[in-house]
């Protein structure tokens, strides 16, 4: 395919796009001119097996494939209602893959929404990952701020311990800390929150906020009351939890957190020598 032809290709694809609800999305009708599809009959059987296509993947159709109806002029300054589908770019790929690929639009498309949509990937993917590195961060000031406010309440590093062993014990239904890092099958040296999925660490980030709170508000000193506060807040959370479906001591084990920031360093570190490396050119 000659470099003119990726490029004019690439410019009416990338003017396809649009947005709704935040959702980069690309009209079906649009779509079937891209692909060169005379009638819509003929691209509407494409579609549907995109459809199936999607469906066997796991995704929910409904997710890609929204119907809607798209306004188009008739002549003389009136219109009418024709029916349309709004696609995601992953809807597009799938269309693009039970296409006819000895179509060069179609060719294009393959590769075109094949790296559209790992691109979209990668920056969920970034980003749930920048959170999860959030959260921890959080959740050791939180600590670090509740080993302050109890120290001058007659907690000694021992008993901080102690009342962190015991959070966890009631957060995760009896486990101990060292119980769950054997499960979980975490290194000794390792803190068990490293490798906690983002939802665990805010569970546990908000007890020891609430702990924190709480200790000050109640007025509350001496090792027995605060940890009998920090159980309490962890177990009302759990039950919470268990409430809503979720079981904090079921959940499986996420990457070291120190592995995901070292990660997101070096990517980041190469997103921005590319952009400067574009800016230049």
């Amino acid at each position: 395919m000659k470099k003119e032809l990726i490029h004019e290709l690439f410019e009416r694809f990338e003017q396809a796009c649009y947005v709704i609800n935040n959702v980069e999305c690309c009209s079906a009708r649009d779509l079937q001119e891209l692909f060169s599809y005379s009638e819509w009959r003929n691209f509407i059987k494409v579609v549907d097996k995109a459809k199936d296509a999607c469906k066997n993947s796991g995704e929910r159709v409904s997710d890609h494939f929204v119907d809607v109806n798209k306004m188009v002029s008739i002549g003389s300054g009136s219109q009418r209602s024709l029916e349309d589908i709004a696609l995601t770019r992953y809807a597009c790929y799938l269309i693009a893959q039970n296409g006819d690929p000895l179509k060069n639009e179609i060719a294009f498309a393959q590769t075109y929404f094949a790296v559209q949509t790992r691109k979209q990937e990668l920056i969920e993917q970034r980003l749930l990952d920048v959170e999860r590195v959030m959260a921890r961060e959080k959740l050791s000031k939180s600590e670090k701020k509740l080993s302050g406010i109890v120290y001058h309440r007659g907690v000694d590093e021992r008993g901080f311990a102690i009342l962190r062993s015991k959070g966890d014990q009631a957060l995760f239904g009896g486990f101990s800390t060292q119980d769950m890092k054997k499960k979980l099958a975490i290194p000794d040296n390792k803190a068990l929150a490293d490798f906690l999925p983002t939802l665990t660490i805010k569970a546990k980030d908000f007890a020891t906020e609430l702990t924190s709170h709480n200790v000050l508000e109640k007025d509350l000193k001496g090792n027995a009351p605060i940890t009998k506060e920090h159980v309490e807040n962890n177990a009302a959370i759990r039950k919470m939890l268990e409430k809503r479906g979720v079981k904090p001591g079921e959940l499986p084990p996420a990457e070291d957190v120190a592995k995901v920031k070292r990660r997101l360093i070096t990517e980041g570190k190469k997103i921005l020598k590319e952009g400067r490396k574009k800016k230049k050119n």
